[in-house]
């Protein structure tokens, strides 16, 4: 029965951690975002967030995209720092052509570091780290 169940794979679906200038409290914050590369727009896009290691949890966070267009990007949410300290789960699921897809990213804890940042041109060249 299982064997029967096909689950497509996800392709241009990527997860970006960005780091931005907050001009209201003057610091870098990170935040994630969804950025969509396929030719067509997706759409009821969920993402349920949350940070974990064995001895803590946060509280999980639930976000809706109504539609995310074609080649487009958009902002999930921002990243305390001390949250970068756990591994971090961001598990997208949407529509696409009537079908249910669903792409899971884990970022490690204490991989996401400043100084190992790259330029990315799809965000003006700020700071950050894209995963597939």
């Amino acid at each position: 029965m299982k064997k029967d169940i096909i689950i497509p794979a996800v392709t241009d679906i990527k997860l970006a951690l960005v780091q931005e200038y907050n001009e209201d409290f003057k610091t870098y914050d990170w935040n994630a975002y969804l950025i969509n590369e396929k030719a067509v727009a997706i759409e009821m896009v969920i993402i349920v967030t949350h940070g974990f290691s064995k001895k803590q949890k946060t509280a999980t966070m639930r976000h809706k995209i109504a539609k995310l267009p074609a080649h487009a990007v958009a902002k999930i949410e921002f990243i305390q720092e001390n949250v970068l300290k756990l591994n971090n789960s961001f598990k997208v699921s949407f529509f696409l052509e009537n079908r249910l897809f669903e792409k899971n990213f884990l970022i490690k804890k204490n991989t996401i570091k400043p100084h190992f940042a790259s330029e990315l041109s799809l965000f003006n060249g700020k700071k950050g780290f894209v995963f597939d």
